[in-house]
């Protein structure tokens, strides 16, 4: 379960970026996560993401390799854009290469695409922003943004090779729970006191470097975490950290249950999400023909929700930002 630290000013990444590139050797020490085994299964027959001393030392690389570390420390690069306690990488773990924590791997080659909670045909930097607003309970980034064109050249860079549309580990995001079991948040909160606190803390709110599980500084409703089993599926594969598998299906949903049975960051605009109808049945709010599912006690306000919103792409001459 995911990353904290102490938050840095954009300006000094910035100043950071335009130093020598640093080696790939050290790029990768200073990921959280042990590097992916050989033998990792993408679902794309002789296909693997390239590996990080692949990275040219050019100014496309140097991009590769800034996007690299926002992903790792999207909190303390951007505090004005990720405001929680989580970096792209607490979800998207192992540098958002392993195959069961919603991999970006391939992503590249799947946008534009349908998204059936937005009701549109979305790009790829709108879906980055929906993690910027929803699971970092955050602000989007401008899309022309230095920062965006980073994120974007370092999620172009491990989709190489892979063939537009292609299905491949991660094109359905969080791998689908086996079964959908019910949550007793009851016996879920004993097994955190067991399981979890070490990491996030009895009060959840995270050790550094691991994140808040609930309360201000973390996912907001909006995020795929915030549903039952979302989050159990994430949590029987890779949690407790380091030791993915090892909780039963039952444990992880009653961990889930625990863990969105707390008060957590709003997410603006919700009611909108499947404007067509055909919401999931564990959405914890209410959406067209749908019924709020156990939502949290109550939901904290976010300071501007009008940064929180990433809207739906307009005609062109429709005079929408």
């Amino acid at each position: 379960m995911p990353g904290r630290s102490v938050a840095l000013a954009v300006l000094v990444l910035v100043a950071a970026c335009v130093q020598p590139r640093p080696s790939t050797a050290g790029a990768r020490a200073d990921s959280a996560a042990a590097p992916v085994a050989e033998a990792v299964d993408y679902g794309l027959a002789g296909w693997s993401p390239p590996s990080l001393d692949s990275i040219a030392n050019d100014s496309l690389g140097n991009s590769i390799q800034r996007g690299l570390f926002l992903l790792r420390h999207t909190r303390d690069s951007l505090p004005r854009y990720a405001t929680s306690s989580l970096n792209c990488t607490s979800c998207h773990l192992q540098d958002g290469l392993r195959v069961e924590a919603a991999p970006l791997t391939g992503a590249f080659a799947r946008f534009p695409k349908y998204m059936a909670r937005s009701g549109a045909v979305i790009p790829l930097a709108d879906r980055v922003n929906y993690c910027f607003t929803r699971s970092l309970a955050g602000n989007r980034l401008p899309v022309e943004s230095r920062e965006m064109q980073d994120i974007l050249s370092y999620i172009s860079y491990i989709s190489r090779g892979v063939p537009i549309g292609a299905e491949i580990a991660g094109s359905k995001g969080i791998i689908s729970a086996p079964d959908t079991l019910a949550g007793d948040a009851v016996r879920g909160g004993t097994l955190f006191a067991t399981k979890c606190t070490a990491c996030h803390g009895a009060d959840g709110q995270g050790v550094a470097p691991f994140p808040a599980l609930w309360g201000p500084k973390s996912f907001s409703i909006g995020a795929s975490m915030a549903r039952l089993e979302r989050a159990a599926s994430f949590i029987q594969r890779n949690m407790p950290f380091g030791q993915g598998g090892s909780l039963s299906w039952q444990d992880a949903f009653d961990l889930s249950a625990y863990i969105n049975s707390h008060p957590r960051p709003d997410s603006p605009g919700k009611e909108g999400d499947w404007p067509l109808g055909g919401a999931p049945a564990d959405v914890p709010y209410a959406t067209k023909g749908h019924a709020a599912f156990n939502p949290p006690p109550s939901l904290v306000p976010r300071q501007n929700p009008a940064l929180a919103l990433v809207p739906a792409p307009a005609p062109a001459g429709s005079g929408r930002n």
